[in-house]
């Protein structure tokens, strides 16, 4: 860690250092006053950095700024002078024809202004969020179990796996799925759909207790819906773009998550610090891409182009989004370990956090037949990097100035990993399967037998 200086905040994470942002993204003030702190926390999360050329970019823009403001100020004084100088008769044509020249090399220095604010834009748009203090760096292999709850199921017989129990149980019809959707697509039926949608019943009645608010978003979402979120223009590839006119960038998308949805739900505001925080979950299908090559183990539910997701939301103040992180997570938590699920928490190390994230936490639920474990909800803290995306603020009472707010979201929860976990943890001897306790009341059943 760095020295301390006066009047230079050094840690982006303390609370009060937020109030010195200015700008979208990462703030460039910071940057340029915390280079060597900046660099070093980066490179936890990517393979290389070099704010030199951010910097000497924002030079420029300031250079620029400075003598498109002296020649400004210049006009004004003399074309302030030239009515005065009129009236006493005096020949004004050298100062006109000077004026002239003036206010063309404003337009030219006003021009390179924003060509030089745009790649400033572009170069500070590729970071991503910088990590938290405590935040591992690397990838998968340092992220960290950090508790669990139960543990693994053993089963007297030899256990199935969900696609044959799902299939035998009459639950999910694959093949039909395949034939309407294509590859990666699935179609729920009779208890299947029950046990579905009595988990997102569950979901909702267990966050409406807690007093967040519902909302039922579209599906369709503008682009900058993607970019507040942190998710375009980098990750542009990884959504289903609506077809744009010939010769133009899409403009509309399908939502991959509803976070990408509740963070614009106050873009372009300010909030009156008191109402802070703000608490709300969504129920939407997800749709993704997931391009690329599916490993065996993914069959089935595992990974697709559409899933169900309940997505829980909290605008708060900078020096209480720690505490709603942790929050966040039990919340999530209680939800598993309600239906009885063997998993684990996972402090994710800083390059498996996505690109908008300065610190998260996984839920992951065991899946027998993978032995391995699968994430089914992420908690995770952007700080202010989406607000400054989305121009996001609250004003605080105490001082009556405006602030970016902190986002935080967390799955609660992503069904299409738990109905597979529910399937094989549960399962009997007979091939049958227990519904959780919580869930009966909607089912209308206890077990799920061929």
């Amino acid at each position: 860690m760095f020295s301390r200086k006066a009047k230079i905040i050094r840690n982006p994470f303390d609370a009060l250092s937020f109030l010195c942002y200015t700008a979208t993204m990462l703030d460039i003030n910071f940057i340029r006053e915390n280079k060597e702190y900046t660099e070093k926390a980066l490179l936890k999360k990517i393979a290389s950095i070099n704010l030199d050329e951010i910097i000497v970019c924002d030079d420029d823009r300031r250079k620029l700024i400075m003598k498109a403001d002296e020649l400004k100020a210049k006009r004004n004084e003399v074309s302030s002078q030239i009515p005065q100088l009129k009236k006493q008769g005096k020949d004004v044509a050298g100062l006109l024809a000077e004026m002239k020249g003036v206010s063309d090399n404003i337009k030219e220095l006003d021009t390179q202004l924003n060509e030089t604010k745009q790649k400033l834009k572009n170069l500070l748009e590729s970071l991503p969020n910088i990590p938290e203090d405590d935040v591992k760096p690397g990838g998968k292999e340092n992220n960290e179990v950090i508790r669990v709850f139960g543990s693994k199921p053993e089963f007297p017989f030899k256990p199935k796996d969900h696609i044959e129990l799902a299939t035998s149980c009459n639950l999910i019809d694959y093949d039909r799925g395949v034939k309407m959707g294509g590859n990666g697509f699935w179609l729920y039926k009779g208890n299947g759909a029950l046990l579905e949608w009595a988990l997102l019943n569950y979901f909702i009645e267990e966050h409406l207790k807690d007093g967040y608010e519902f909302i039922l978003p579209p599906h369709i979402l503008t682009y900058e819906c993607g970019y507040t979120a942190g998710q375009f223009p980098k990750f542009e590839d990884d959504v289903f773009h609506l077809e744009p006119e010939a010769d133009k960038k899409f403009t509309h998308f399908l939502l991959p998550t509803s976070e990408t949805a509740l963070i614009n739900f106050h873009r372009d505001e300010i909030l009156p610090g008191e109402e802070l925080p703000k608490k709300y979950f969504s129920y939407t299908p997800c749709y993704r891409r997931e391009a690329g090559s599916y490993r065996t183990q993914e069959r089935g539910m595992i990974r697709g182009h559409q899933f169900n997701k309940v997505e829980m939301f909290q605008f708060t103040t900078p020096e209480t989004s720690k505490q709603a992180l942790e929050q966040l997570i039990t919340k999530a938590e209680k939800l598993v370990s309600g239906l009885g699920l063997h998993y684990q928490v996972s402090k994710l190390a800083a390059a498996d956090c996505s690109f908008s994230m300065a610190k998260t936490y996984d839920i992951e639920v065991w899946i027998p037949s993978m032995n391995e474990y699968k994430e089914v909800s992420s908690a995770s803290n952007a700080h202010d990097y989406q607000a400054r995306r989305g121009n996001i603020r609250f004003k605080r009472k105490e001082t009556g100035k405006n602030e970016f707010i902190h986002t935080l979201n967390a799955s609660g929860l992503a069904t299409s990993r738990l109905f597979p976990a529910i399937l094989e943890q549960f399962q009997q001897l007979d091939g049958s399967v227990l519904v959780p306790e919580v869930l009966r009341k909607w089912v209308k059943k206890d077990v799920l037998s061929k």
